[in-house]
């Protein structure tokens, strides 16, 4: 691929804006010196304004979505792509979250522009668990794990039961839940079917991928490493 299109895929501009860029000598190597558009040298070599270029196709990168922020492009208030380089909503593959978090809750969220790996990820077949830590508004009666592991939970207006989920009970009102499906606001409709109310919501894993230590509002690309632990349920 011709470097003008390598670097305007990444979001740096149009063709022609990126043209422009080499014309005015802001593209050089890691020595320093000027590239021009039909140089061919390794990626990891190329500088825009002196900046490594962003990570090439196939990116995957996890963040840790704060509360207030919605997982669209579009939203008349905060966006998770607000979280991110400005360029990165514009890279050509496009790069999706993976499934969504709702604006009430926070945690670990995953962005890749890989289609094959997002299915992969999401795919009922794959049996990723995701789990979630909650708050509620009432004391736990002591019988939701054996309702949520039973696989016979059937949620409001659905016809098709739950899958078997995990309860771990943290405290009287504090909850681990790990779920292999994704319908819409599973969790809070797991525990309202259960006479709950969940206050607080936060995604801690996703296979055995953990959120770990990332503060709320950060991000970081994943290796080859970190994508095989999304496979690897604890």
């Amino acid at each position: 691929m011709k470097l003008v299109k390598l670097i305007a895929n990444l979001g740096y501009g149009s063709r022609k804006d990126v043209t422009q860029l080499f014309r005015s000598g802001r593209i050089t190597d890691a020595e320093g010196e000027v590239l021009y558009a039909d140089d061919v040298v390794p990626y990891e070599t190329i500088r825009v304004d002196d900046e490594p270029l962003d990570p090439p196709p196939g990116l995957t990168l996890m963040m840790n979505k704060p509360l207030g922020v919605t997982c669209s492009r579009k939203d008349p208030g905060r966006v998770v792509y607000d979280l991110l380089p400005p360029r990165y909503r514009v890279r050509t593959p496009a790069l999706s979250t993976v499934g969504r978090l709702d604006r009430d809750t926070s945690g670990l969220l995953l962005f890749t522009d890989d289609g094959a790996l997002l299915h992969r990820i999401i795919s009922p077949k794959a049996s990723v668990t995701k789990v979630y830590e909650a708050t509620l508004a009432q004391e736990l009666r002591g019988d939701e794990g054996e309702l949520f592991a039973s696989g016979t939970l059937l949620l409001e207006s659905e016809t098709e039961p739950l899958a078997p989920a995990r309860l771990d009970v943290l405290g009287p009102r504090h909850a681990r839940l790990g779920v292999t499906e994704g319908r819409y606001h599973q969790v809070r409709r797991m525990f309202a079917a259960a006479g709950n109310h969940v206050e607080t919501l936060q995604r801690v894993s996703v296979g055995g991928l953990p959120l770990g230590a990332l503060p709320a509002g950060e991000w970081r690309v994943l290796d080859a490493a970190d994508v095989a632990m999304i496979f690897r349920n604890g």
